[in-house]
């Protein structure tokens, strides 16, 4: 008997190749289709749902991956001065320009005055490379950032804060579609910007006051959740601005806009052809602080030090705010720039003086954002789903320095003066509002009166006072709604003469609804009343058929630009 096995037929050969074929075919869509399935990354309070991989290769490397929690750093370690000298890191940044004055330079020197009235020299390091790892191991003193930045961090990061540096002041901005007028209009759509950065704040803070929440989508083939404004993130904020103004000058139309950073948000908008417009900066809009962060074994062991780093700044910022002249050639040679770029640059940022440090950290301040609201707001902006056990702010301060300082009574001729900056297109800008949110406020049965002994009152008219109080200049036009459920009661009741006059008197009630608003947020707060307006628009403009929704209290927020 032979041991050779029948071979297959020509025609054997063939229907077996189409079903090698088509089982690779089947097994290819269940691979593809399971990479799309996880395409989406979900952001707060937003579900998940299948997306297609970017098509185009070239803005896919642009977006990097989003993190899903705040990146870890290393085990803490105090620094140790060596020699005498006390290192810290910046950035090429305009608002350090008070430590740079006080240092007389970036080197360490006897000439400082760190060395002079404490005794130690200070060196100053220029880097844009995040320096959190180094400076949580102890391998620096201290550095800077902003308030929101500790909210991300948590309690891993060991570092203390004595002292505010300043303000940015038009630095970071949220350039758009030129079609685009307000925050509201980015729901449905994507802006692209960098993930745990002040312009990512930035962001959250503005789409959280016009009641929007934030999706972060893993590509630009993602589908845009429709009542949220979805995010796309890129290494860093000029990579954002390069991405977006890419998309707009192909007419792409997958990005609505970008979230960065002075001086790419210029160019960007110059670079455009008249496609892309600045809809708003943090000019004006004061909620990113910079802050002067110590690590926290070397504050410990090293309390007159830190005395000497928080009056050097003080003494610094205000060299520049009262001769800055003096001070310029100095500053413009650390940071490499001319004169002309330095007074430039320095015209966007706000150098705090020591009563307006003291305002700040009290949360007394009534013309910009406070460190526990904006550190709170940073919390609340970014979500759970991000920062799952935020820590408390009080843990980062350190405020014995600047009180000794006060007690000195050096400084004791200053005041707060923080005020509204306005630029040229200030009209366009004001006749506009940045956002709108609608709020529910509870009256008393069949009354124009706020129910005062209702909680949520009080946190809403606190909510409007926030946004007065971080945008100096800013207005706010209070809207009254009432619900138009009863019209076809009126209406079979009396016809429509009838109709016409429960129109007036809704007219009035939310008048005066929306003055009662005013009117308590004045009492409470002790906000100008001019800052504030009213209008009544009865029931003329129902969200739909929930009567509930139709009874409140639209907000609008007009800020200076």
């Amino acid at each position: 008997m032979s041991n050779q096995q029948p071979g297959l037929t020509w025609l054997g050969k063939v229907l077996s190749f189409l079903i090698i074929v088509g089982l690779l075919g089947v097994g290819g869509y269940v691979v593809t289709n399971k990479s799309h399935n996880s395409a989406a990354l979900v952001g707060p309070g937003q579900g998940t749902e299948s997306v297609a991989v970017a098509s185009d290769s070239e803005d896919a490397k642009a977006i990097i991956d989003p993190a899903t929690e705040p990146p870890r750093l290393p085990p803490a370690g105090a620094y140790v001065p060596k020699n005498n000298i006390v290192e810290i890191e910046l950035s090429q940044y305009a608002g350090y320009a008070g430590l740079i004055a006080a240092n007389g330079g970036l080197e360490p020197t006897e000439n400082s005055f760190f060395f002079k009235k404490y005794g130690f020299k200070l060196k100053i390091t220029l880097s844009e490379e995040e320096s959190w790892p180094a400076l949580n191991s102890g391998k620096m003193a201290a550095s800077a950032t902003t308030a929101d930045v500790l909210a991300v961090y948590g309690r891993q990061f060991q570092v203390v804060v004595p002292a505010q540096i300043g303000f940015s002041r038009g630095a970071d901005g949220v350039v758009v579609d030129s079609r685009i007028k307000r925050i509201n209009a980015l729901k449905g759509k994507v802006v692209a910007t960098s993930q745990f950065t002040e312009a990512d704040f930035f962001l959250r803070y503005l789409a959280q006051e016009a009641g929007l929440g934030v999706k972060i989508l893993r590509n630009l083939a993602s589908t845009p959740a429709p009542d949220a404004v979805n995010v796309v993130y890129c290494q860093d904020a000029f990579a954002a601005g390069d991405l977006f103004l890419k998309d707009v000058q192909s007419g792409g139309g997958r990005l609505a806009g970008c979230v960065t950073w002075a001086p790419k948000t210029t160019d960007v908008v110059d670079q455009s052809g008249g496609k892309a417009t600045m809809l708003t900066t943090n000019r004006n809009l004061l909620i990113i602080a910079d802050i002067l962060i110590v690590n926290r074994g070397f504050a410990q062991q090293q309390p007159k030090m830190v005395d000497g780093l928080v009056h050097g700044l003080i003494e610094g910022n205000r060299m520049m705010r009262d001769n800055p002249d003096s001070q310029i050639d100095v500053v413009a040679k650390a940071l490499k720039w001319d004169r002309a770029r330095t007074t430039s640059e320095l015209a966007k940022v706000h150098l705090a003086n020591l009563p307006e440090n003291l305002a700040f950290f009290s949360g007394a301040i009534d013309a910009a954002g406070s460190f526990g609201g904006i550190y709170e707001s940073a919390a609340i902006a970014y979500g759970n789903e991000l920062i799952k056990d935020p820590a408390d702010p009080s843990r980062f301060l350190d405020l014995k320095h600047l009180e000794a300082l006060k007690q000195t009574g050096e400084y004791a001729s200053q005041q707060v003066a923080i005020a509204p900056i306005h630029s040229e297109s200030r009209a366009a800008v004001e006749n506009n509002p940045l956002l709108s949110k609608d709020i529910r406020f509870y009256f008393e049965p069949n009354s124009a009166k706020l129910d005062m002994a209702n909680p949520e009152n009080t946190k809403k008219l606190e909510d409007i006072k926030k946004l007065l109080q971080v945008s100096p200049g800013s207005t706010i036009l209070l809207r009254g709604h009432v619900d138009n459920g009863q019209i076809p009661d009126f209406r079979a009741k009396g016809g429509e003469g009838f109709v016409h006059d429960m129109a007036l008197k809704a007219i009035e009630l939310s008048r005066n609804r929306s003055a009662e608003v005013k009117q308590q947020v004045i009492a409470k707060f002790n906000v100008d009343g001019t800052r504030i307006e009213t209008v009544g628009r009865g029931w003329e403009e129902p969200l739909g058929t929930d009567g509930d929704k139709n009874r409140r209290v639209e907000v609008q927020w007009f800020t200076v630009e």
